[in-house]
């Protein structure tokens, strides 16, 4: 007797798994690891491994334990890996990566039934953890280049402690303090583009999500174009805003949840004492997710007309 899958529609064939859209996930971070290798040496390079090689072993021993297949080759835990890497400071201590890295994987994503069932984007809370948990590592920054002078390590602040004084084009192509990944717009924007071009995420989510950032800070009398390049706008924008299980299904609910994001960012960074806000802002229109597809989702073909007997 022939067994069948049954499974709820919409059914549709496609030639994107998982897997292949974790690797153009991957492809298109690489500009942004490389900057940050340049930026701020091989330490960059360390803790992104760290977090990665955690983030692996973390998915594997946990789904034995808890008696499920092994889903390493779907690369997700590789992309969680690094992007938390990217929102670290890069002297932050490893045993620190790592310790984000299994909170990211084990408590958020793993615990709630694994990729596509967790509550919220697994390396934006890691990095929040992390923050309140340590915040003494998270706001250690480095000096751009310090590491060919032997002067790695420093207490500093990052561009947006003074948004108004830094330099657009240092902010633009990477010359700044900050975590290891979000350092340079140019690079973020060039994997956004390679991941619109291969149809992995829509480009009207972080359009959205940057372009509020950009007019409430005008109205506000902030400089918009410092906004936008600083901190992990670019980041949270492209790679974090547009995750698939963590943000609204419909396209009017994906614009709403990156409207709330840009909303969200302004406020924190304007008139909050925290002068990054991004992290905050996604995590809070993750938990909101679910409210913004019951109110958006599209209504089923013949649904609420009248029946006949």
């Amino acid at each position: 007797m022939s067994k069948w899958t049954v499974s709820p529609s919409p059914h549709m064939l496609s030639s994107n798994s998982t897997s292949n859209i974790m690797f153009d996930v991957i492809v298109a971070l690489f500009p942004a690891l490389l900057v940050g290798i340049y930026v701020f040496g091989p330490r960059a390079l360390i803790v992104t491994l760290v977090c990665v090689a955690a983030c692996m072993l973390s998915e594997f021993v946990i789904r034995k334990l808890m008696k499920r297949d092994n889903t390493l080759g779907d690369f997700s835990a590789i992309v969680t890996g690094i992007l938390l890497a990217f929102n670290l400071p890069p002297q932050v201590p490893l045993w620190v990566a790592a310790l984000g890295s299994v909170f990211a994987i084990v408590v958020v994503k793993q615990l709630f039934g694994g990729i596509g069932q967790n509550f919220a984007n697994p390396a934006i809370t890691a990095r929040i953890f992390l923050f309140v948990s340590f915040s003494t590592y998270m706001t250690t920054w480095t000096v751009p280049f310090g590491y060919q002078h032997m002067a790695d390590a420093v207490a500093g602040a990052t561009p947006l402690v003074d948004i108004g004084s830094a330099n657009a084009l240092d902010l633009f192509l990477g010359n700044v303090s900050g975590c290891i990944g979000e350092v340079s717009a140019a690079a973020l924007l060039l994997g956004g583009i390679y991941l619109s071009i291969r149809r992995v995420i829509n480009p009207l989510v972080p359009l959205t999500f940057i372009g509020t950032v950009f007019v409430f800070t005008w109205v506000l009398g902030e400089n918009p174009v410092n906004h936008i390049f600083a901190g992990g706008l670019m980041l949270g924008a492209i790679f974090m805003a547009t995750d698939y299980s963590t943000t609204p299904a419909t396209l009017k609910g994906k614009l709403i949840f990156a409207l709330g994001c840009g909303v969200i960012t302004t406020l924190i960074r304007v008139f909050g004492s925290y002068p990054e806000g991004v992290s905050f802002a996604i995590l809070l229109m993750n938990l909101v997710t679910p409210l913004i597809d019951r109110c958006t989702q599209t209504k089923p073909f013949g649904a609420g007309g009248k029946q006949h007997v």
